[in-house]
């Protein structure tokens, strides 16, 4: 079995061929069971370790399983809050191929995944992105966006200011216009897409900021516990989800959907449906659009055979 780690796995993902990648596993398709989600819980400790398993499969391929350990309360101990690992086997025989550094794949696929909606679903036009949460994968968000719009100014908050800061002076490096915003609000003011890449538990973006044509984009909340958008981010909005899967697992649609302020009829598509129709995407430049993504393992299994044959 080939050990190929993080610098490998992260040179093998650069952001347009992995677009290109998501967009064909979209379209092809693979099989995807629903994923394993545990807690484990910590003694002391309000929020505990969550615990995800996620394998992936094309008959006849390629198999994956990635294990995804995400404890919020890293954040205290100065520790990533998100840690994986990515098994890649072959599908018919099970002999296993690689252990993949599965970070970058989560990471990496995460911001491409959003990047590739945005390529339907943001203005043509759009150039100024408000990017809160200066985590891991909110880190790469703005790389990945450039791949599809052209992106020059990137507004950022974290509750953090320091990883905020640290980020933006990175982006500068990169040659945009980055800035550090004091609250939510500022950094969305004026923004043409709005991207939420935290681990909130209480809306840290509300719809009355949110100008008409804005693309809003909610990377962060994946259990029932968890949200970044007010319901007023949905009110007149066409929304557009990853997979079905994401109406049973977040907080951020169970929510407003238990208050009555949209039925999973209301959606008007899937990432697949996205990629495999062609004519789905925004309608107008007023029209507002909200992507709700909570992953998938499809996504990771593209990523993987990116990464498997690009060190061949």
């Amino acid at each position: 079995m080939k050990i190929i780690d993080a610098q490998a796995t992260r040179d093998a993902l650069t952001f347009g061929p992995l677009l290109d990648a998501l967009r064909t596993m979209f379209i092809e398709g693979c099989e995807v069971p629903l994923r394993h989600t545990h807690v484990i819980p910590e003694p002391g400790m309000q929020a505990g370790m969550t615990v995800l398993i996620m394998p992936a499969w094309q008959p006849g391929g390629l198999m994956g399983i990635k294990t995804v350990n995400i404890a919020p309360a890293n954040a205290q101990r100065g520790v990533p809050g998100l840690h994986s690992t990515y098994l890649l086997y072959d599908a018919c025989t099970g002999v296993p191929l690689a252990q993949m550094d599965g970070n970058e794949i989560t990471s990496r696929r995460t911001a491409a995944a959003s990047a590739l909606a945005a390529s339907y679903l943001a203005r043509e036009d759009a150039s100024h992105l408000a990017l809160l949460g200066a985590g891991r994968v909110g880190s790469l968000v703005p790389l990945a966006y450039r791949a599809v719009r052209s992106i020059t100014r990137v507004s950022v908050w974290d509750r953090d200011a320091q990883a905020a800061g640290r980020l933006v002076e990175r982006l500068q490096e990169q040659g945009l216009d980055a800035v550090v915003c004091k609250s939510a609000e500022a950094a969305v003011a004026g923004a043409d897409i709005v991207t939420c890449a935290t681990l909130a538990t209480e809306p840290v973006v509300q719809g009355e900021w949110l100008a008409p044509g804005v693309h809003l984009d909610l990377i962060g909340s994946f259990t029932p516990q968890m949200r970044e958008a007010s319901d007023a981010c949905f009110v007149g909005a066409s929304l557009f989800v990853d997979t079905e899967e994401a109406l049973a697992k977040s907080g951020e649609l169970l929510g407003p959907m238990s208050r009555g302020v949209f039925s999973a009829q209301d959606v008007r598509g899937t990432l697949a449906d996205l990629c495999r129709a062609g004519r789905l995407r925004r309608e107008d430049a007023s029209e507002r659009t909200v992507f709700k993504a909570v992953g998938t393992a499809l996504e990771d299994l593209a990523a993987a055979k990116l990464v498997w044959q690009a060190t061949q």
